[in-house]
């Protein structure tokens, strides 16, 4: 009698398959729950990494186009200063005749001789001097805003004496440097420099010791003002003149500045120091640096920030090192290094006074983040 042997059946449950290859009693698949893991529903912690970038990125970015616009959209003078050798009735001719073609825009000095008010345009002590019976002292160096601005009001004033006018460039922009725009773009590199060494130097060594992370700043600003001094100074484009090593000096300064205070941001505050670093050293210091055009044709608000950011105390040193007799120089080797300095202190207290000599500098978890950088204004 012969002994009935089931059919054999093939495929996913033939032979040699195990029995937990196919459904279940309950009819789940045994690998569900190792895909539910590969792919895990959505939860709180992926709607922040969703939208907290959109968000961030989107803030740095309106605030560019705000800040920017609020600048540059619509520019006039605000009290900017001009000087004058006329004196009694004349001179309240002219300034009425100045009110007139631009309310508020000029504040005016009175000077003994010309030769006076040509040292005061020479030196930025005032950006244009009126000399009468249509002449004008003003200097291209300071942009080509400035010169329009000068030319026109003074030329409805002249025109008014019934005078053609008559203008003399007394303090001429640099051969290499003809639209007045370059000191701009040369702070803006090393200002974007400085906040990306100020970014990486933790993600690329959260556990550097304190001294060899200093070291590498002051390198870094020596190295940067060499680099910028050489490009843009007499050897290199001739947009920045001036005498080499108080440049080189100066730049080093601000580049540091920033670099600097990118680090102590980023420490504080972790990743949203980024975003900080990016709106304060960015956006609002070259935006108010003054090297597209002088503070005086900034909006109230802004314009106090020109003399206080290492953007606006360097960019104007450097200009004054081009062509303006050194002006802005002895205030930048006051404010900038106070800037370096106090960063300095900041970070020593946070990475070694507050945890010891030995403690470790942990990386803030969200620096690596891609944050776009926002670029120069268009010139």
């Amino acid at each position: 009698m012969s002994q009935h042997v089931p059919p054999q059946v093939t495929g996913p449950t033939g032979p040699g398959t195990p029995r937990s290859a196919g459904p279940t009693r309950t009819g789940r698949h045994p690998h569900k729950h190792a895909l539910d893991v590969a792919h895990p529903p959505p939860g709180p912690g992926n709607t922040r990494a969703v939208l907290l970038p959109v968000a961030v990125v989107l803030l740095v970015g309106a605030v560019f186009v705000s800040v920017y616009l609020a600048a540059f959209h619509a520019p006039e003078p605000h009290r900017l200063r001009v000087g004058t050798t006329e004196t009694g009735t004349a001179q309240a001719h002219l300034n009425q005749d100045l009110e007139r073609v631009a309310p508020g825009g000029f504040t005016m000095e009175t000077y003994p001789d010309e030769s006076a008010a040509r040292d005061a345009v020479q030196d930025r002590q005032v950006y244009a001097a009126y000399l009468g019976d249509g002449r004008l002292l003003y200097g291209s160096a300071n942009g080509a805003a400035v010169t329009a601005t000068v030319t026109t009001a003074f030329g409805t004033v002249a025109h008014a004496e019934r005078h053609e006018l008559a203008v003399e460039d007394v303090a001429p922009a640099a051969a290499g440097d003809t639209r007045g725009l370059s000191v701009f773009y040369a702070a803006f590199g090393l200002v974007l420099a400085g906040y990306l060494f100020g970014m990486t130097t933790y993600q690329l060594a959260p556990r550097l010791q304190y001294r060899w992370r200093m070291a590498s700043l002051a390198l870094f600003g020596i190295v940067g003002g060499l680099l910028i001094a050489t490009i843009a100074g007499s050897t290199g484009f001739g947009a920045l003149p001036g005498p080499f090593l108080p440049l080189v000096a100066v730049v080093s300064l601000m580049g540091a500045a920033v670099a600097a205070t990118t680090m102590v941001l980023l420490r504080l505050f972790g990743s949203a120091g980024v975003t900080l670093a990016s709106i304060l050293m960015l956006i609002l210091g070259n935006s108010t640096s003054g090297g597209i055009m002088p503070s005086a044709y900034l909006p109230d608000w802004l314009r106090p920030l020109s003399g206080i950011l290492p953007v606006g105390v360097g960019v104007r040193a450097m200009q004054g090192l081009s062509r303006f007799q050194d002006d802005g120089l002895a205030r930048a080797l006051v404010i900038l290094p106070v800037w370096v300095l106090g960063a300095i202190l900041v970070l020593y207290l946070k990475d070694v006074f507050r945890r010891g000599p030995q403690a470790v500098t942990p990386a803030p978890q969200s620096a690596a983040e891609a944050v776009p950088v926002p670029g120069p204004a268009a010139g």
